[in-house]
């Protein structure tokens, strides 16, 4: 846990993960929310609860190990947006990008949309299984590291399978390459985030096949 965030946050110090009794914004997101809540007219500030919900749900992250966003937090974002807490948890329940339970300090999301699928995520859902200690979808493993879900389409099919882990993209895997990435995540370490193969954005496999040589160019 960060230094001072005992005093934005109060849980049951025995099972830091369960439901906390308080929530207050710390210095950083109260930083972050000031420049979200500028975009918007002060009568349409309720506009901004999806940044101001991830805002939470990323102070929950630093502060715990876990990125959730607890109804306590909910409510807040409430109050400083002047919504009524149903319309907030409405909006929570509704987006995956929410986690309204505690998760492991590593989320592994899964997609298994068509174009994936093709391309392997089979074994990608195979490798976070076996190298994370995971039983399947929704589960998290013993040591708290990582919890897996499972996602519609991230929108990176041409460089299928993806795994998303928190925000970062992992790209063109397979099942050795997956086990590698969770192995590092246990050792500490952050692979740097896109294509595992070394592919440039959405280049082809093995670099460009067209446009090598223009012939008459200068």
């Amino acid at each position: 846990m960060t230094d001072g965030a005992k005093d934005h946050l109060d849980s049951n110090p025995d099972n830091p993960r369960e439901e906390p009794t308080s929530f207050e914004f710390d210095v950083e997101s109260e930083a972050q929310i000031a420049k979200i809540l500028a975009r918007y007219p002060e009568a349409k500030k309720a506009s901004g609860v999806i940044p101001v919900l991830y805002v939470a749900q990323k102070q929950m992250g630093r502060q715990t190990g876990s990125a959730w966003v607890p109804r306590i937090a909910m409510d807040r974002v409430g109050e400083r947006l002047g919504m009524a807490p149903i319309r907030v948890y409405e909006v929570a329940t509704f987006y995956f990008m929410f986690n309204t339970k505690p998760i492991g300090r590593f989320h592994l999301q899964v997609c298994g949309t068509t174009p994936c699928m093709l391309r392997g995520s089979d074994d990608v859902l195979r490798a976070c299984k076996d190298a994370g200690g995971l039983k399947g979808y929704g589960d998290t493993s013993a040591d708290g590291l990582f919890t897996m879900s499972e996602v519609e389409c991230l929108g990176a099919c041409v460089n299928a399978p993806i795994l998303q882990v928190d925000d970062d993209y992992y790209e063109d895997l397979d099942y050795g390459r997956t086990v590698q990435l969770i192995e590092s995540l246990k050792r500490g370490e952050r692979p740097q985030p896109g294509s595992t193969i070394g592919r440039e954005t959405s280049a082809p496999e093995g670099g460009r096949l067209t446009l090598l040589d223009v012939p008459g160019g200068n």
